[in-house]
C-alpha cells in the first residue's frame, strides 16, 4: 500500500488532516535524521538553499514566481498573519461568506474585538447552488463602498462547495479591493494558477490534498502586496541591524524564520509533487471524482439522507444532509466504533452533514460499508 494507514480503517476524511505516501513520508523521515545528525549545519547552512529549492518547486507548481511565496505550518497561520498586519479601520469592511472555516474566521474576529471593531460582513450563500454566475452575483451584493477586503475560500470547508474566486477576484481589482483567497483544500485536487487566479494573497495547504507531511503550507502574496504584510513572529529574518538570513526576498525572509522548528514539512514539498505526478494523479483525480459523485448519488438514495450540491459543484469531497436531530458526535462515534470508518459529520448554519473525502486509496467498497452503516444507523 503506498499510503501509511491503517488498512483496518475505511478513511473517508482526508480532507481534514490529509494522509502521507509511504515514499514522501521517508524522505520525511530522513531528513529529520540528516538535521539531527548535524543540527547547526543543516539549520544555519544547508537550510537557506533547501528552502530556496523547495520554494522554488513550489511556486512552478501553483503559477507562482519564486519569491512570492513563503512555507507557512497551516493555512490559519497566514490567515493569522494577514489578518494581524492589513490595518483595517473602523470604517472598513471585510467581506466573507458563510462558508468560511472557523478558525480562520477566529483570526479575523479576534482582530475585530482587539483593534478597530471593523465590521465583517458575512454575505449569505444559499445552498443548492445552480451556477457560477449565481454565487458570484449574490456574493457581489454584500459589496459596498466601505469593503476593503475580501476573504473567501476556494473550496469551502463546511460545505465542499468549489467557488469562483477567479472572477471575484477580477471584480475586486476594478474596484481597489484586496482579496485573500483561503485555498486550504486546493493544492493536489484543483490545478492551480496564482497569476490567473489574480489574488492578491492567496494561502494553501501541502499537507492536505498534495499529501505532504503535516505542517506543510505556503503563503503566497503579489510582488506589489508584500510590503503590506508584516511577520506574525518576529525572528532572524526581520530587520537590518540583527538580521542573519538575506536570500534577496524581504518577504521571504520576514515570514520564513520563526525560530528553531523542524522545516523538514517544508523540505519534503517537491518529493509530494513528483510522486504525485509519477502516478499519473490528473487519472487519479478524474477516479476520485467519480466515485465521489457515485457515493453522494448511494448516499441520498438513503432515507433522510438528501443531496446538498448537484454533480459538478464539488471535486473529491461529496456532501450529503442528515436529520437536524442526529446527534453528530454519537454518529461520527458510532461510525468509527461500530464499522471503523472515520468521516466527519458536521454542523453548520442549523444544518448537519456528513462530508465524504475521497483520495486514491480510496475504492467503491469504501461507500458500500458507509452505505450500509448509515442504512443501519440512520
Amino acid at each position: 500500500m503506498k499510503f501509511l494507514l491503517d488498512p483496518n480503517l475505511v478513511f473517508l476524511n482526508h480532507g481534514s488532516f490529509g494522509a502521507c505516501p509511504r515514499e514522501v513520508h521517508e524522505e520525511y523521515q530522513q531528513l529529520q535524521r540528516e538535521l539531527e545528525t548535524q543540527p547547526v549545519s543543516f539549520l544555519q547552512r544547508r537550510l537557506p538553499d533547501l528552502l530556496q529549492e523547495a520554494r522554488h518547486i513550489l511556486a512552478e507548481y501553483v503559477g507562482a514566481e519564486t519569491d512570492e511565496i513563503a512555507f507557512v505550518p497551516n493555512p490559519t497561520f497566514a490567515t493569522n498573519t494577514l489578518a494581524r498586519t492589513l490595518k483595517l479601520g473602523p470604517k472598513d469592511e471585510l467581506l466573507t461568506s458563510n462558508h468560511e472555516y472557523g478558525a480562520c474566521m477566529n483570526a479575523w474576529r479576534f482582530m475585530q474585538e482587539a483593534t478597530t471593531s471593523f465590521k465583517i460582513v458575512h454575505q449569505t450563500l444559499e445552498l443548492p447552488v445552480t451556477s457560477n454566475e449565481q454565487i458570484v452575483e449574490r456574493f457581489w451584493q454584500g459589496v459596498t463602498a466601505r469593503t476593503r477586503v475580501i476573504f473567501l475560500s476556494h473550496i469551502t470547508s463546511p460545505t465542499a462547495l468549489t467557488l469562483p474566486v477567479e472572477e471575484i477576484c477580477r471584480r475586486a481589482k476594478e474596484q481597489g479591493i484586496l482579496t485573500i483567497i483561503d485555498g486550504a483544500h486546493v493544492p493536489g485536487q484543483l490545478d492551480l494558477n496564482l497569476k490567473e487566479i489574480g489574488a492578491d494573497f492567496y494561502t494553501g495547504a501541502c499537507h492536505k490534498w498534495l499529501c505532504a507531511p503535516k505542517g506543510a503550507s505556503f503563503l503566497y502574496a503579489r510582488r506589489d502586496m508584500q510590503s503590506l504584510v508584516k511577520p506574525l513572529v518576529v525572528g532572524w529574518g526581520w530587520g537590518d541591524v540583527q538580521r542573519q538570513f538575506d536570500s534577496g526576498s524581504e518577504f521571504q525572509d520576514n515570514h520564513q524564520w520563526l525560530g528553531t522548528h523542524d522545516p523538514s514539512a517544508y523540505l519534503t514539498v517537491p518529493k509530494a509533487i513528483r510522486f504525485q505526478r509519477e502516478n499519473d494523479w490528473p487519472k487519479v483525480q478524474t477516479r476520485c471524482r467519480a466515485l465521489a459523485e457515485q457515493a453522494v448519488d448511494m448516499l441520498s438514495e438513503l432515507t433522510n439522507v438528501e443531496r446538498v450540491h448537484p454533480n459538478g459543484f464539488y471535486l473529491q469531497m461529496g456532501l450529503i444532509e442528515i436529520p437536524s436531530s442526529t446527534d453528530p458526535k454519537q454518529l461520527k462515534r458510532q461510525l468509527l466504533d461500530e464499522f471503523d470508518i472515520e468521516v466527519p459529520v458536521i454542523c453548520w448554519q442549523e444544518h448537519t452533514f456528513l462530508r465524504v473525502s475521497i483520495q486514491a486509496y480510496n475504492t467503491e467498497a469504501d461507500i458500500t460499508r458507509l452505505v450500509e452503516a448509515l442504512r443501519e444507523l440512520l
